[in-house]
């Protein structure tokens, strides 16, 4: 009898304590391991750039490590969908652009919903694209490039990096606005691109500002117009579209953040307090300076801006990509 007893209070114990365990883990506060951001494309481009910018400065928000994860493939949305697939408990986010949360929305069949599908956190950087050229190609400014492109209907070879990209979308976008037609010539990535810029294998390429500032100060290449409504900061003597003469003609290069749609309120909340702590951090917004990116403002880093301006983009690019014949349909693997 006395070993029954024994036996009953030890499994008695054994519960107990268990659920002693269960319930302090349960109780552990965010963050209570590392947080993971999944970054859409390769390592050392821009969105790469600005996702380590900002997970190394929320380390110390967070009190915890946060590890940078490159995933790329199929637009961005191989990492997206990897983002849809995880708990949603915080510890797995996105870092995401206009290519692999816009472009991605209509080109891929994905089993869901860019913006109600996910839980936004914040906006991060914004910058812009711009109209380049070789710096020997004929024309000295936009008007020139536009009476020259219409002159020259079999010149004017642009590289793009794939159908319903942002580079893809850009000059599509600059087509249909400036009735000119000139060849898109696909490129892998945009260093394959500038190569052949500076080469003068291509004539034009309409890619994210940043990455091709140093050609430009160097005078390698020339930049005709900054696609947004105000003149570049990096670059304040290139004049924007609507100054070169064709209104309205904006496209902003934008970077945001998301975790899994469930996300509990409390984890949301810590995690948009220490991205809004790193964007107001100067040494941050200096770095992202030198990216030719702006940060974020304060009214732009709430969830509900990033959802409302996202979903804006969608509705603004989906006809212009279904238009432009890039809504593929493919399934990422």
């Amino acid at each position: 009898m006395r070993l029954v007893t024994r036996l009953v209070a030890f499994v008695v114990v054994a519960f107990v304590l268990a659920l002693a365990g269960s319930v302090s883990a349960q109780a552990q506060p965010f963050p209570s391991k590392p947080v993971t951001i999944l970054v859409p494309f390769a390592a050392g481009g821009i969105t790469d750039i600005v996702a380590r910018v900002v997970g190394e400065r929320m380390k110390s928000s967070l009190s915890q490590t946060v590890v940078i994860e490159n995933v790329g493939g199929a637009g961005g949305t191989i990492a997206v969908s990897r983002l849809h697939r995880s708990p949603p408990d915080g510890y797995t986010l996105v870092v995401g652009q206009w290519t692999s949360h816009v472009g991605g929305s209509v080109m891929y069949s994905l089993p869901f919903d860019f913006v109600d599908d996910f839980q936004p956190i914040s906006m991060l950087s914004i910058g812009p694209l711009w109209i380049i050229g070789n710096k020997d190609l004929p024309p000295k400014d936009i008007k020139e490039l536009i009476s020259w492109l219409k002159a020259n209907p079999t010149r004017g070879a642009s590289g793009t990096t794939g159908v319903g990209g942002g580079i893809h979308m850009c000059l599509s976008y600059f087509q249909d606005n400036t009735s000119t037609k000139f060849p898109l010539v696909p490129y892998r990535g945009a260093a394959p691109i500038m190569t052949d810029l500076l080469a003068g294998q291509i004539d034009l390429s309409c890619p994210e500002a940043g990455q091709t500032l140093p050609q430009f100060r160097a005078g390698l290449i020339k930049a005709f117009a900054v696609l947004q409504n105000k003149r570049w900061f990096a670059a304040p003597d290139v004049p924007t579209i609507d100054e070169a003469g064709v209104p309205g003609l904006h496209f902003p290069f934008w970077h945001g953040m998301w975790a899994p749609k469930g996300t509990p309120k409390d984890v949301v909340d810590k995690l948009v307090a220490a991205v809004s702590e790193a964007l107001g951090d100067p040494a941050v917004r200096a770095k992202f300076a030198d990216l030719g990116h702006e940060v974020a403002l304060p009214e732009q880093r709430t969830p509900e801006a990033l959802r409302a301006f996202h979903k804006a983009d969608i509705e603004k690019w989906t006809p212009m990509i279904k238009a432009a014949n890039a809504a593929a349909n493919v399934k990422p693997q």
